[in-house]
């Protein structure tokens, strides 16, 4: 999609400070971070919501989690804990509509969340 700041981060044309990428995905750290550690994780092809990945393409979303997985372990934090969130639609906070999972940790996340 032409018009989705996460595509023309995965093709360069909107840099971002790239922390780990696989055939399917990139992870970059997130521009208003919520945590010590706060990388987004996203699908290099565009799919809006994390619904509709799972519905197209489980083998992705399984990947996508397997990276998250891997940036905690690479950033210190996968001993500690981390915190992966997908929002999805409007009301729950989701604004870049190119399904993304934030990977959260290097403090205490309290529960509930927001």
């Amino acid at each position: 999609m032409t018009d989705c700041l996460f595509c023309k981060i995965v093709s360069g044309d909107v840099p971002a400070k790239i922390v780990r990428e696989s055939a399917g995905t990139v992870a970059f750290r997130d521009i208003n971070p919520q945590a010590p550690t706060h990388v987004l994780v996203i699908p290099r092809d565009h799919h809006p919501t994390v619904a509709e990945l799972a519905a197209s393409d489980a083998g992705l979303l399984a990947e996508l989690v397997r990276e998250a997985h891997q940036v905690a372990a690479d950033e210190g934090i996968a001993e500690t804990g981390y915190r992966v969130v997908f929002n999805t639609g409007a009301q729950a906070g989701q604004t870049v509509f190119h399904v993304h999972a934030h990977l959260l940790g290097g403090r205490g996340l309290n529960w509930p969340p927001g």
